[in-house]
């Protein structure tokens, strides 16, 4: 399954539901997820940091669903040939 694929299945499934919110309410349940992902990564629950994973990226594309952005294009075209910021594949740029 490609990203789009994936966004599109996830809006066949809960579409419903996040249509009645607005796109930053959405964000806010992105966000919540980003915080469990990061609870799950330092108790280093492996089964649970998959589950997590899952989760934010399902909530990613219902953001990106709200907001009709298309998730595989946008970020193919930001990340599909090269580092956005010093333009080398791999990555030039300083660790941070």
């Amino acid at each position: 399954m490609h990203i789009r694929e994936f966004q599109n299945h996830i809006k066949e499934m809960y579409w419903h539901k996040d249509s009645r919110r607005s796109p930053e309410a959405n964000f806010m349940y992105l966000v919540e997820e980003i915080g469990e992902l990061g609870s799950a990564i330092i108790k280093g629950d492996r089964k649970l940091i998959e589950e997590e994973l899952a989760d934010a990226l399902a909530w990613l594309v219902s953001v990106a669903n709200a907001l009709s952005v298309d998730i595989e294009e946008v970020a193919l075209k930001r990340y599909g040939k090269s580092c956005p910021k010093c333009g080398e594949n791999p990555c030039r740029c300083s660790i941070k």
